[in-house]
């Protein structure tokens, strides 16, 4: 049934022209779920729940583990939960809606592992505010690193303090373009 919804939800993304990780960057992000074995994931940039749903696939594989999401648009943080109680997986997700930095500095539990999908110049801001939960080590994971401008505060820190590697992937829906995830493990 998972599977079944995570196909519905990327068709719905690519239908709607929403923005979503696509099944290459979701599998490099459900590899490093699978290897962090992370007991809380927190996601800046909902959406519809696309890129949850990838994680909370590895969550229930791995029988542990929980993912608060954070989604500034109410209408998608709701959509988003609908997939996530169609899918069977509603009791592994806090839904939270809000800007993702001010949400992040409510969160007191330590945080294993951080994926960055929101606005691209909210990562330096968002890693800040959870910087403090975060364990050690924790896993970083940002999305879209192909434009580096808008996040180059949080790209120069990382990569300056952490191991930090870029992966990169073709575009499907345009040829010749090319976008990267960028994983860090963060370490005190």
């Amino acid at each position: 049934m998972l599977n079944q919804i995570i196909k519905e939800v990327e068709e719905q993304c690519r239908e709607e022209r929403v923005p979503m990780l696509g099944p290459d960057k979701a599998t490099l992000l459900a590899s490093c779920v699978e290897k962090a074995k992370p007991s809380l994931i927190v996601e800046c940039g909902t959406a519809i729940g696309y890129s949850g749903l990838w994680i909370l696939r590895v969550l229930k594989t791995l029988g542990m583990g929980r993912l608060i999401t954070v989604e500034i648009e109410d209408a998608n943080a709701q959509r988003a939960r609908a997939h996530f109680e169609k899918a069977g997986v509603a009791h592994l997700v806090d839904s939270r809606i809000g800007d993702a930095a001010e949400v992040l500095k409510t969160i007191q539990e330590p945080v294993d592992f951080l994926f960055l999908d929101n606005n691209k110049d909210g990562y330096y801001p968002c890693f800040q505010a959870i910087e403090s939960q975060l364990t050690n080590p924790a896993t970083l994971v940002a999305d879209n690193v192909g434009r580096p401008e808008p996040m180059a505060a949080y790209l120069e820190h990382v990569r300056s303090h952490y191991d930090s590697k870029t992966h990169w992937f073709e575009s499907r829906r345009r040829p010749g373009r090319r976008d990267g995830m960028e994983v860090s493990i963060y370490r005190r």
